[in-house]
């Protein structure tokens, strides 16, 4: 495959066992099917369309590649070209040794503490939202609430501006849905991020504030000043991981629980603090996952019977490991009070997410406030769900019947 130019548009895919696109239209709705499919023929996907790259779609594969640093980097945390300029953004594209001091530094920032204290704020910013649709009969679940909770939430953490929304909305798109097949896209991106973090983190430096930029702006580890881009890439992480990923949890779960009103009612009916919330969430979490992560392979290795060379790429595909039927009893069931859930939403190993407290706290509030303001919601056939595709997978245009 010749990667000359900028953009490349490719044919649909007609195997998604030889020649997967995590781009393609069929991705976004389809996923869950199309994992599924592949596992009943191979534990790993092949394409190469990005240069070589793997698709793993069972835990035992998934498990291999998230906790072997030795022949798996981070360095690519995306499957992109091959010619694809990247950026750091620590701690997810750090390895050991590294990796456990950028995390410990940000770490705080997300402890379960902290992200507590911020629940009535996100609360009242909910209900603000569900208020600003009023009494509407139709309404979009993402546009109109969903995308907002995270950024609010993230903004709250990390003393990002968030007046910047649009901006940062218009940075995720472009970054998860253009640049993994356009280098000009991803340069552009990056550029403007960079430029952007680095006036914030220089404000703060001469302006401290009890925020996660002051933090980040001041950061040492093991006593040694931390490298400038570092530090740009601790803030490019929180925009481009904190904000997406969520969002789209949220409205994957505005999108199921719109078909089972059944559901709705059962948890309407239980208090804030009820465990039924809990195991709800967490069954979200499973069953749409949003989040796929990448690794570059550093040496010839072999998973689940398959070969993989140095220079290779491969998803760590968290989402299909969460339907991996000798994982999960009744895996392509949404159950939900399911016990003993033990998903990889969150990821595994060294890199599991550091702001999962933060993300399950947007979740089972953003359900609680808008389920009880609107129980008896609805899709609206008469319009058509978007869904994103790609390294972050959810609703982003999800219109609905309020019910009033």
């Amino acid at each position: 495959m010749t990667y000359g130019g900028e953009r490349i548009d490719w044919e649909p895919v007609k195997s998604w066992v030889t020649d997967w696109d995590w781009l393609d239209d069929g991705w976004g709705e389809n996923a869950i099917d199309i994992w599924n499919d592949v596992r009943e023929q191979c534990p790993v996907a092949s394409t190469e369309r990005y240069g070589r790259a793997f698709m793993p779609v069972t835990m035992e594969a998934v498990r291999q590649i998230a906790n072997d640093t030795d022949n798996f980097s981070s360095i690519w945390v995306a499957v992109a070209r091959p010619d694809a300029p990247r950026r750091p953004a620590p701690p997810i594209t750090s390895d050991p040794p590294d990796h456990h001091g950028h995390r410990r530094l940000i770490l705080p920032a997300f402890n379960p503490k902290a992200v507590t204290s911020i629940e009535p704020d996100l609360r009242a910013f909910c209900r603000k939202l569900i208020t600003d649709i009023g009494s509407s009969s139709t309404a979009d679940a993402a546009e109109q609430y969903s995308q907002h909770i995270p950024v609010h939430g993230i903004c709250i953490i990390t003393g990002l501006p968030e007046e910047d929304a649009d901006l940062f909305r218009d940075w995720i798109y472009r970054n998860f849905q253009l640049a993994p097949k356009d280098n000009a896209v991803r340069v552009q991106v990056a550029t403007e991020m960079t430029e952007y973090i680095d006036v914030l983190l220089r404000d703060r430096l001469k302006n401290p504030k009890d925020d996660l930029l002051t933090v980040v702006a001041n950061a040492q580890i093991d006593g040694q000043e931390v490298d400038w881009d570092v530090k740009v890439g601790y803030i490019r992480l929180q925009i481009v991981a904190g904000i997406d990923t969520t969002w789209s949890a949220i409205g994957s779960g505005l999108w199921h629980f719109a078909q089972h009103n059944d559901q709705v009612q059962r948890l309407i009916a239980e208090p804030n603090e009820h465990d039924l919330w809990s195991e709800a969430t967490e069954e979200v979490l499973r069953y749409y996952a949003p989040v796929t992560m990448a690794r570059k392979v550093l040496n010839d290795v072999e998973v689940s019977g398959c070969p993989m060379h140095a220079g290779d790429q491969t998803l760590v595909t968290f989402p299909a490991a969460n339907h991996d039927p000798k994982e999960f009893e009744r895996a392509d069931e949404f159950i939900l009070d399911r016990k003993n859930n033990r998903h990889v939403a969150f990821g595994l190993g060294i890199h599991r997410c550091a702001g999962s407290n933060l993300a399950r706290l947007e979740m089972i509030v953003a359900f609680q406030e808008w389920l009880r303001a609107f129980p008896n919601y609805s899709l609206d056939a008469s319009k058509k769900v978007t869904w994103a595709n790609g390294q972050v997978r959810g609703p982003r245009i999800l219109p609905v019947l309020t019910g009033h």
